[in-house]
């Protein structure tokens, strides 16, 4: 349960003001029974003595001896306070006082009325509220939490919901619940930020697809003018320099494509196959020495042609930066499969293995020592990767790339 949750802090929140105002009122409760119940002992214990005040009055009583007169009321005490809290005991009665004219002067009548049926008003109010008031505010939690839970549902359908767009999919909206509040307001704006959002990104695909595209025809022209012109020096560099620009068009058509989700034509292609036909025609630098270890029937589901585009560019970035030997395997793994290219260069630093996959992202060190490349290469690797439901990976052992395997029927 994260205690930080809305829902949390929600059920928390009505529970404690809940509590507050409960306890404050049980208290009021009891102090003002309480003082009741002894208001009305203290009327009885008057009432009692002044039933017998008349048969005290002077002109019924002509003298009262000097001890303490006893009357018939075992409530009610004639004389003075000094054996009072043997026969009254504090807490146990309410005492009344009542002064009556005698032949000898005033004297002190006192009654007495039992506190016993006030404290058992009060013991079972208590055995009531107790009991009561915890079981009142687990109801309450439950309420509340079962309240809040049910306003939060469209919020949580919302959150997950987004969670699953990417820019493959930005076509689908979040659910927007039928209740007109601000939950309702805020699954709107969402999908209107969607809708922006799905514009844009489709503007941007289609400039990069049509961009790369009419670059085609000229980069071609170009390409076949050079090849007819003089042979130099110039020529030759001029050639290299269409080479990139047309890798380049041709790296930007493939990345609108991967970008616009386009479905794959699933087969199952021997993963070792490929990596064995793509790496012995990947481009390596002079000197450069190629090992394959391939284990045989390793079997993917996809696209022959992406997975042929993978190898090449994980093979050209490791013949690119290695000092002589470019080492590919594949094997299987577990469930899966395992496609892995090294190299004996000094490799990719820890900082930085997440970054190389970034688009047109080159490291210092390969700037100085490429003359070749956009920073491409890797992101439409894993791109292709992430496409075959697999990942791709930069670690001490160089690249990494895992697929999982068809099932078998």
């Amino acid at each position: 349960m994260n205690l930080s949750s809305v829902r949390v802090r929600a059920t928390a929140a009505a529970t404690l003001i809940v509590a507050l105002a409960l306890g404050t009122a049980a208290i009021a409760l009891v102090t003002v029974l309480r003082g009741s119940l002894e208001g009305s002992a203290g009327m009885e214990a008057a009432r009692k003595a002044a039933a017998v005040a008349p048969a005290l009055t002077v002109e019924a009583v002509p003298a009262l001896p000097a001890e303490p007169l006893t009357v018939a009321d075992p409530d009610v005490w004639v004389g003075g306070e000094d054996s009072l809290g043997t026969w009254a005991p504090a807490g146990e009665y309410a005492v009344a006082r009542l002064q009556v004219p005698t032949a000898d002067g005033d004297t002190t009548v006192w009654g007495r009325a039992s506190l016993e049926g006030a404290e058992q008003a009060l013991a079972t109010l208590n055995g009531v509220l107790l009991p009561g008031l915890p079981a009142l505010l687990a109801v309450v939690a439950g309420m509340t939490w079962f309240a809040v839970g049910r306003v939060l549902r469209p919020v949580a359908a919302i959150r997950a919901k987004l969670a699953h767009i990417t820019a493959r999919d930005l076509y689908e909206r979040v659910p927007v619940p039928r209740s007109r509040d601000e939950v309702a307001a805020l699954a709107v704006t969402v999908n209107g930020t969607l809708d922006r959002l799905e514009t844009s990104v489709e503007t941007h695909k289609r400039f990069v697809a049509d961009a790369a595209h009419e670059l085609r025809s000229p980069i071609a022209t170009l390409r076949a003018r050079l090849e007819l012109a003089e042979p130099g020096e110039l020529t030759a560099e001029a050639l290299a320099d269409v080479d990139r620009i047309q890798t380049l068009a041709a790296d930007l058509l493939l990345l609108a494509r991967l970008d616009a989700g386009e479905p794959l034509p699933a087969a199952d292609v021997d993963l070792g196959q490929v990596a064995v036909e793509e790496a012995l025609r990947a481009r390596r630098r002079p000197g450069v020495e190629l090992d394959l270890e391939i284990e045989p029937d390793v079997v993917i589901s996809g696209s022959p042609g992406h997975l042929a585009r993978l190898v090449t560019n994980l093979v050209d970035n490791a013949a690119r930066h290695a000092g002589s030997r470019v080492r590919v395997s594949v094997r299987a793994d577990g469930g899966g499969a395992v496609l892995q290219v090294r190299d004996d260069g000094p490799g990719i630093p820890a900082e930085h293995r997440e970054a190389v996959f970034a688009r047109f992202t080159r490291l210092d060190e390969a700037r100085a020592r490429d003359a070749g490349g956009a920073g491409l290469g890797l992101a439409i690797a894993r791109d292709i990767a992430t496409l075959h439901g697999g990942t791709l990976t930069a670690g001490d052992d160089g690249l990494t790339a895992r697929f999982p395997r068809p099932p078998r029927s």
